[in-house]
């Protein structure tokens, strides 16, 4: 595989703080060398897109309204700093609900698919839990787990499988240069 037809990105605790239910804009928060990473990333000119989980959406803890003003906030910040987001898919459902979008459940890929044309195969799926990993892993990507987040704790589990652990997304960009290179 040479360089990804898409990367694919867990929210929190990969991209920014893990907050329990976000449903303040004022509470998101960049990782480190998040942006640094997504810069690296983006120059390969392939579609950087947020997959993530939203039970809280499900489960009454926010609104739709407050989730848009998160992903807004979260927006503005990359844009300041010279990152484009292509898309963030959202699952709002409660883990107890049946519905195939819930990570590490494929619906989400599936539709990133039909919406920006890649091979799922020759993608890159980076987040620090254990659903990121599968999900990578369910659909043919390769999966990345990084510490940030859950991930220092999830990286001791032998369960979750992926084909690489690193730091952070700049080291995640790095891995994916150095395994595939173009």
């Amino acid at each position: 595989m040479n360089r990804p037809s898409a990367i694919l990105l867990d929210r929190d605790g990969t991209l920014i703080a893990e907050r329990n239910y976000l449903a303040d804009p004022a509470q998101v928060e960049l990782l480190p060398n998040a942006v640094a990473g997504l810069l690296k990333m983006q120059q390969w000119g392939c579609p950087l897109i947020v997959i993530t989980n939203q039970s809280g959406l499900g489960r009454g803890y926010f609104t739709q309204n407050q989730l848009d003003a998160v992903h807004a906030h979260l927006l503005h910040l990359l844009n300041s700093a010279g990152v484009k987001l292509a898309q963030i898919y959202v699952c709002p459902h409660a883990p107890d609900e049946t519905c195939r979008c819930r990570k590490p459940l494929t619906g989400l890929v599936e539709q990133a698919v039909q919406d920006w044309r890649f091979d799922p195969r020759a993608t890159v799926m980076i987040g620090d839990k254990a659903c990121d990993v599968d999900l990578g892993l369910n659909v043919g990507a390769r999966s990345l787990l990084v510490r940030t987040g859950y991930g220092h704790i999830q990286q001791n589990d032998p369960a979750v499988r992926p084909h690489a652990v690193v730091d952070d997304l700049l080291a995640a960009a790095e891995w994916i240069e150095t395994e595939l290179p173009r």
